[in-house]
């Protein structure tokens, strides 16, 4: 019989799990923004790999704007008029930097 770690008994948090799904769900989100908006009438709706969606960036994206949103919440619960408020992700999501875009130190 195997042995089983003790992460593996352990009951898992709340916190991360819902949390790791809300990061998959934006990325997935952020992807197919990005391809209709550059497909144009060709979109598909077609839906990334978990593979392809860390690799190309979107899933640390999506973890910043996330964890972002979960800590301004927790920091400031917005009121009744500021829920009403249209929010606009365009120039907020300005100083993110995809990781891709990084100069690749020499050595490596």
């Amino acid at each position: 019989m195997k042995k089983l770690s003790k992460s593996q008994t352990q009951n898992h948090g709340k916190f991360w799990p819902t949390v790791r799904q809300m990061i998959w769900e934006k990325a997935q989100q952020l992807f197919q923004d990005e391809q209709a908006k550059t497909m144009g009438t060709d979109f598909k709706g077609i839906t990334a790999t978990h593979k392809e969606l860390r690799e190309s960036g979107y899933f640390h994206t999506a973890k910043l704007i996330v964890l972002r949103n979960l800590y301004l919440q927790k920091k400031d619960p917005p009121s009744v008029k500021e829920e009403t408020a249209p929010t606009s992700t365009k120039n907020s999501l300005r100083h993110f930097k995809n990781p891709l875009n990084k100069v690749k130190r020499q050595g490596r």
